[in-house]
């Protein structure tokens, strides 16, 4: 009975973050390597950003619009994690977008691709580092929202954690105050105003007949959602459902940063036990490619305007 219950407990709190914590947790995650990591970057460029950005599956070429260019390939940067998804370069890029320093995250680490949580949410911190004060993150989803239409870009305004309903949470652990508080508010997680900005921008822009709002729910990945699980968190107010993001969001918000964060809607999420439809990541990567141009304008546009709210507030 005991057995069982320890086996239990590792399962619900997370084996991952078990087996790190042993073998090192800080030595692995720590602050110190953190910023030898954004040390060895800034040693290696000019470019101070900030503003960081995250693409999503097939979104990659946000980063190609950067002037001005110093790119790393994940492999070659100390500490960073290599990304193994299909539509993902591995790439980190500085350079300037509209005139302002940025750095570009071309492809991002999930959960089913085998890394600890922490090791994930790793670069948000290295953001941090760099002097990074607002972090935009992309994302391909999946819609529940039956009013959502495929090629639809939905600005987040809350998250359903379910891997943390579990206790996988990148801030588990020991946690040091140089980076954020032991318990962050996330009421807050997505700045409102910044959302207010990406509606305007997108109003300007002619966006408004695919521009939408909602709710963004995570799961572990890497199999897509079951009919039933696609009701379930209809139901429970979702209204896209991903494989990332989230972990990041939890991460730059203890940093203090501020975060504003957009779901590409690559496919509809079947809920009907009638329909021969089935979700794909060929469908993903396709979409991500006819909305490249409107994302690019949206989010260099709000670089540029954030910087100017920024300057108004100091």
């Amino acid at each position: 009975m005991t057995f069982l219950l320890v086996i239990l407990t590792l399962l619900t709190h997370n084996y991952d973050l078990f087996l790190v914590a042993e073998t090192g947790f800080h030595r692995i995650y720590g602050y110190d390597d953190c910023k030898a990591t954004a040390d060895w970057l800034l040693a290696q460029t000019d470019v101070r950003p900030i503003v960081g950005i995250v693409c999503g599956s097939g979104m990659g070429g946000l980063a190609d619009t950067l002037k001005n260019q110093v790119a790393f390939s994940y492999e070659d940067i100390p500490h960073f994690p290599q990304s193994t998804v299909h539509g993902h370069a591995g790439r980190l890029v500085f350079g300037t977008l509209k005139g302002r320093p940025c750095v570009c995250m071309q492809g991002r680490f999930h959960l089913y691709e085998g890394y600890p949580i922490q090791k994930i949410t790793l670069p948000m911190r290295i953001f941090k580092l760099l002097g990074v004060e607002t972090v935009i993150l992309t994302n391909a989803a999946g819609g529940l929202n039956q009013d959502f239409k495929v090629g639809d870009v939905m600005i987040i305004k809350d998250h359903l954690n379910v891997p943390g309903f579990a206790g996988n949470n990148p801030l588990s652990g020991p946690n040091d105050e140089r980076f954020g508080v032991r318990f962050p508010c996330m009421s807050d997680a997505y700045d409102r105003e910044l959302q207010q900005m990406a509606m305007e921008i997108g109003q300007e822009l002619g966006y408004g007949d695919f521009l939408r709002e909602g709710v963004y729910c995570v799961l572990g990945g890497p199999s897509f959602e079951t009919i039933a699980e696609c009701r379930m968190l209809h139901r429970l107010g979702a209204d896209a459902v991903g494989m990332s993001t989230v972990h990041e969001v939890l991460v730059a918000r203890h940093c203090g940063m501020r975060v504003f964060a957009l779901s590409l809607i690559t496919n509809q999420a079947v809920m009907d036990y009638d329909s021969e439809e089935k979700a794909n990541h060929e469908e993903v990567l396709q979409t991500g490619k006819q909305r490249a141009e409107q994302l690019e304008r949206l989010v260099s546009t709000m670089v540029t305007r954030i910087e100017q709210n920024n300057n108004n507030d100091a």
